[in-house]
């Protein structure tokens, strides 16, 4: 005997496939880039790929789960790995988090006062930077160099001059300075006297970069 296909089978045939892409549609995308603009109690304005979110501590936008706010930083965790963003940091580029020298940009937003700051390490270390095109180099206070794990003593003694008087410096190398997903190697570094609020990102990092600037977005490609 001859069978005959039910229409209602060769229609669910037909639905499967609509269906498989329906829930693939629903899956949550992972977001490539991240950055801080904002905070508000346990609230981050986080700028994911570009469009500003608003997300509540515990809550996961686009794969990014905004773990802890605390005064100008956030903590956020994307694919198991936890990352800190400084208020207006640097846009952090989380398809290359695991590169760890082959990011080539860097995207900053200009916070309070028209300043950037930028989240990153020297030497591995986390440490929160201020962009300043007017320091020589990337410059921190003593007690930041020994948190850092920084040997200025052992550097080429100097004085420096500053708004209040000439302190003694210090000339160093740092091994790696990393800004979001971009590492440089041997970059020249001063250690001051003079407290200092933030490390001073300053032209010995800057010079390596093409710079240009849009309203309140800074953005640095590497030249070499």
């Amino acid at each position: 005997m001859r069978h005959c296909r039910s229409p209602t089978s060769a229609t669910e045939r037909m639905r499967r496939p609509i269906a498989v892409l329906a829930l693939l549609a629903t899956l949550p995308a992972f977001a490539q880039s991240v950055a801080m603009s904002g905070s508000f109690g346990d609230k981050a304005l986080l700028v994911i790929d570009g469009a500003p979110r608003t997300v509540a501590a515990g809550a996961t936008v686009q794969g990014v789960k905004l773990v802890s706010v605390t005064g100008g930083d956030a903590v956020v965790e994307v694919k198991g790995k936890r990352i800190t963003l400084a208020l207006g940091g640097a846009q952090v580029n989380l398809g290359a988090a695991s590169n760890d020298s082959g990011g080539t940009q860097i995207v900053l937003t200009a916070g309070t006062g028209g300043h950037f700051l930028a989240s990153g390490s020297i030497n591995g270390k986390a440490v929160r930077f201020l962009v300043d095109t007017g320091a020589t180099y990337v410059s921190m206070g003593a007690d930041q160099a020994r948190d850092l794990g920084v040997d200025f003593t052992q550097g080429q003694r100097g004085v420096t001059n500053t708004a209040n008087g000439q302190m003694i410096s210090y000339r160093v190398k740092l091994a790696s300075v990393r800004v979001g997903d971009v590492l440089l190697y041997e970059v020249d570094g001063l250690v001051s006297q003079q407290p200092m609020p933030a490390v001073l990102l300053g032209n010995s990092f800057l010079t390596r970069f093409q710079m240009k600037r849009e309203n309140d977005t800074m953005t640095l490609t590497k030249r070499y």
